[in-house]
């Protein structure tokens, strides 16, 4: 009977206890109604006080909707849930306002860049057209970029490569701690900075010409410490019960390396190397002293002066013509859709080799 009487009893108080544990919640249509309210609130605020620029408004707006948002949440659901939805809402705010800029230059870009980006402008190059006049194409400058991009990669991927595997499965003394802090010191070094040491060593010292082979050194010193720390850390992830099975069973460290560590780092070990050539993509600085542009084609990377992308959109915008501003916004989309390509292509080799759940 007592216990058939407890279990009665705490059937009938689980209820009301559960009643206790509910309180007042915003309709989910509150926040999107706020977000209105406050664009609305900014914008005539900001007519109203004679702002002429629309990101003043959206600041003002952003202001407006996070302070309501924690007034009206502190009143009807309490404090601590106003502190999270303030947390939230900052979020999103500095979320929207960071994709505001990059979301109106890329309209802008396209906008500007699509009035002369055709296959002709594609497959052709200034040659003797002066710049004021209206017609050329940037032909010379993706060539040039192509190789330029494509020398250094060979020289900074395999370099960048092999110092992090030293550094993550041999590197264990004063050497290592000093390979790591040139590493370091080199992922802040400015980009005319090395251009300014290629120049001095390769054309005033060793004499040589302007060409892009030259510009893809500096490239090469700007591209080497992205891949050393983007390789060592995937290398790093890597468990290290697979070295220690395979060098249980007898295989050599090195074989180890090559045929264990490597084939299940590959993934992000690729996808670092595709963005540090996204990196260096579009550095003008370096070509603008060691390639020194040209207006013809010139296939030969290793003689004579060449062009590319970054440095042909800064000559062209340096002309001030309407044609070349129009040429200047066409390269610019075109080296955008170069950047953004090689992005695609390294989350696709990542998610490609990333390992299979469920296996």
């Amino acid at each position: 009977m007592t216990v058939a009487t407890s279990h009665r009893h705490r059937k009938v108080a689980e209820p009301r206890a559960s009643l206790g544990l509910k309180q007042s919640r915003l309709p989910r249509w509150t926040l999107p109604v706020l977000a209105l309210a406050a664009v609305g609130a900014g914008c005539g605020t900001g007519l109203a006080a004679g702002l002429d620029s629309t990101l003043q408004w959206g600041l003002i707006a952003a202001v407006l909707f996070v302070v309501v948002t924690y007034l009206l949440t502190a009143a009807v659901e309490g404090t601590r849930q106003a502190k999270d939805r303030l947390a939230t809402s900052a979020v999103w705010t500095a979320f929207l306002l960071a994709v505001v800029p990059l979301a109106s230059l890329l309209w802008e870009t396209v906008a500007r860049g699509t009035k002369v980006l055709d296959g002709y402008f594609l497959s052709h190059s200034m040659g003797t057209l002066p710049d004021a006049m209206p017609g050329g194409g940037v032909y010379h400058a993706i060539v040039g970029t192509l190789e330029q991009v494509g020398l250094a990669t060979l020289i900074a991927a395999p370099l960048g490569l092999l110092t992090a595997i030293y550094l993550v499965e041999y590197g264990r003394g004063t050497l290592a701690k000093v390979v790591t802090f040139f590493v370091d010191v080199m992922t802040g070094i400015p980009s005319i900075v090395a251009g300014l040491f290629v120049l001095s060593v390769w054309i005033l010292i060793l004499g040589f010409g302007p060409s892009g082979f030259a510009g893809s050194m500096a490239l090469a010193i700007l591209m080497m410490p992205v891949v050393v720390r983007s390789t060592e850390e995937m290398l790093k992830l890597v468990p290290n019960e697979l070295r220690e099975a395979s060098l249980a069973l007898g295989v050599p460290k090195w074989r180890t390396i090559l045929k264990v560590v490597l084939p299940t780092s590959i993934g992000g070990i690729t996808t670092g190397v595709m963005l540090a050539i996204a990196r260096i993509t579009g550095e003008t600085a370096p070509v603008l002293l060691l390639v020194w542009g040209a207006k013809t084609i010139n296939n030969n990377p290793f003689d004579g002066a060449q062009q590319s992308l970054p440095l042909y959109v800064f000559q062209q915008w340096q002309q001030g013509s309407d044609a070349s501003y129009d040429r200047a916004w066409a390269a610019a989309l075109v080296l955008i859709a170069f950047v953004m390509v090689l992005n695609l292509v390294a989350r696709g080799i990542a998610r490609w080799k990333a390992p299979k759940a469920g296996r």
